[in-house]
């Protein structure tokens, strides 16, 4: 399995509703380390998983309106504690559409697999992973 990654950050601010998350229940900023993998069986005829710039810029793309953004006030979570691992599945969603549209370039229509992961700090992280197949055969069940 072949493999690239591209690497951006956001800024943002957000609040977790619930006793489970103590003094983040008031309203803190992070700053999270985004990465996005995009795994393939075989290599373009052009030896590439897929345009690392087309695929960074899809990334950009995807961060941009959450930067320096209250995420309380964000309609995609409203209602939602913003955590690390429902952030994941938020770029991963988005990431995933942009490969089906061929945003990513020559090589996206043979994606195989994505990864997000987000990093909260040094010490800690989370992610999000499929298959793209898997992926599409769930939002239909949704649909």
């Amino acid at each position: 399995m072949y493999a690239v990654e591209v690497r951006d950050h956001i800024m943002i601010a957000h609040s977790f509703k619930g006793a489970l998350f103590g003094p983040a229940q008031a309203l803190h900023g992070a700053t999270f380390v985004v990465d996005v993998a995009f795994y393939r069986r075989e290599l373009t005829a052009e030896g590439v998983v897929v345009d690392i710039g087309r695929a960074h810029d899809a990334l950009k793309a995807v961060l941009g309106p959450l930067n320096y953004r209250n995420l309380d006030e964000v309609p995609d979570f409203a209602g939602r504690n913003t955590t690390t691992e429902v952030l994941c599945r938020h770029v991963f969603d988005k990431m995933a559409q942009a490969a089906r549209a061929g945003e990513l370039g020559a090589g996206s229509e043979a994606l195989t697999r994505i990864r997000v992961t987000l990093h909260e700090s040094h010490v800690a992280r989370a992610w999000y992973e499929a298959d793209l197949a898997a992926d599409e055969a769930s939002l239909q069940l949704l649909s």
